[in-house]
C-alpha cells in the first residue's frame, strides 16, 4: 500500500469512526465547510463537476455555473456526511429519511416476483436510498460495488453497505453479472449505480446533446431474465429528507437483436436519469469525466468513486 494510499484508507476510517458520533447539526455544518472549502480551492474535482455542469445547464453564465459547483459540492459532502453516520442512524430514521413518490412502480414490482432492476445515476445519497429499501420495504437486494484502491478502502465500503443490508458483489470479474441474474430469476431485486460505464464496453447514447457510453447491463439484465427495469432520481431539498422519484419501467422492445434493443433500453434510462438531472443539477455529483469528447483517448473508461 503506498502512503497515499494509507492516507485515504485512514481518513475514511476517520470519517465512519468519528463522523458518526457527532450530533446531526455539527455534521451538517462540519460538511458544508468542507464543501465550501475545496470549492474555493478550485481543485480538478470541483473544475469537472463545474464543467458537466456547463451541459447539463448550456445557457447558464459563468456566475450560474460557479453557483452550481458551490451547491454541488455541499450537495457531494452532504452525501459522505450522512453516509458516514448512516450506520449510527436507527431503523426509524432511515424510514423518515426518504420520501420516494411513485414508489408503487417499485413495490408492485417486488410483489409481482418477476424481479426487479433499480438503475440510478449518481444523485443525492443512494446509500440511504438503499438502506430505506431494506429498512421500510423490508426487501434485501443485491448491488456491485467497483474495486477501489487501497484493497482495505474497498473491504470498508463492503462492510458499511453490508451493515445496512445490502448484498455487495465486486464489479471486477465475470461473475457478477450471473450472480445478479439469479437474483432476478428468483424474483429478487437488484439496485444498480448505471450512469458510468467503468467497462469500455457499454452502450453510446445521446446525453443532454452529446455522446456519452453508459453501462449495457441494466439492459442486458432486463432482456435475459424478464425483470422489471425501473430508472431512479434522487435529490434534496432544504429538509433533512431527501426526495426520490421511481420512474416508469424500461419495456424490452418487442423487436430487434439484442444489441439493438439493449441501445434503445440504454437510451431511455439515459432520458429518465437526464430529466432528473436537468431538475436537480446540484446534487449530480459527477466529478469524473463521462462525455466520449471529454475522455482522454488514453483513458477507456473514468476514474473511480464508490
Amino acid at each position: 500500500m503506498s502512503p497515499q494510499e494509507r492516507v485515504t484508507d485512514a481518513l475514511y476510517g476517520l470519517g465512519w469512526s468519528t463522523v458518526k458520533k457527532l450530533p446531526e447539526p455539527a455534521a451538517v455544518r462540519l460538511g458544508q465547510s468542507i464543501a465550501d472549502l475545496a470549492w474555493k480551492r478550485r481543485g480538478k474535482g470541483v473544475r469537472r463537476l463545474e464543467s458537466n455542469y456547463a451541459r447539463v445547464v448550456p445557457d447558464a453564465s459563468p456566475e450560474r455555473l460557479a453557483e452550481l459547483s458551490r451547491a454541488g459540492m455541499r450537495s457531494y459532502l452532504r452525501y459522505w456526511m450522512e453516509s458516514f453516520r448512516l450506520p449510527a442512524w436507527s431503523e426509524e430514521r432511515i424510514k423518515a429519511g426518504f420520501e420516494p413518490k411513485d414508489v408503487h412502480h417499485l413495490t408492485d414490482g417486488i410483489a409481482s416476483d418477476r424481479g426487479v432492476i433499480l438503475a440510478l445515476p449518481h444523485m443525492a445519497n443512494w446509500d440511504l436510498a438503499g438502506a430505506w429499501v431494506t429498512t421500510r420495504l423490508q426487501t434485501p437486494f443485491t448491488t456491485v460495488a467497483e474495486r477501489l484502491k487501497p484493497e482495505s478502502l474497498y473491504d470498508r465500503f463492503v462492510a458499511y453497505r453490508e451493515g445496512l443490508g445490502m448484498e455487495v458483489l465486486p464489479h471486477s470479474g465475470g461473475a457478477a453479472f450471473g450472480t445478479l441474474a439469479r437474483r432476478l430469476r428468483d424474483g429478487g431485486l437488484v439496485c444498480l449505480v448505471a450512469e458510468r460505464d467503468l467497462s469500455a464496453s457499454g452502450v453510446q447514447v445521446s446525453f443532454f446533446g452529446d455522446t456519452a457510453t453508459m453501462p449495457a447491463g441494466p439492459a442486458l439484465l432486463a432482456q435475459q431474465t424478464g425483470a422489471l427495469l425501473l430508472p431512479v432520481t434522487l435529490w434534496y431539498d432544504e429538509s433533512p429528507v431527501m426526495q426520490g422519484r421511481v420512474h416508469p419501467p424500461i419495456e424490452v422492445p418487442p423487436s430487434g437483436t439484442r444489441a439493438e434493443k439493449t441501445s434503445v433500453m440504454t437510451q431511455a434510462l439515459a432520458d429518465a436519469f437526464a430529466s432528473g438531472i436537468a431538475d436537480h443539477p446540484e446534487d449530480w455529483h459527477m466529478l469524473q469525466r463521462l462525455w466520449r469528447a471529454d475522455l482522454d483517448p488514453a483513458q477507456p473508461g473514468p476514474g473511480g468513486t464508490a
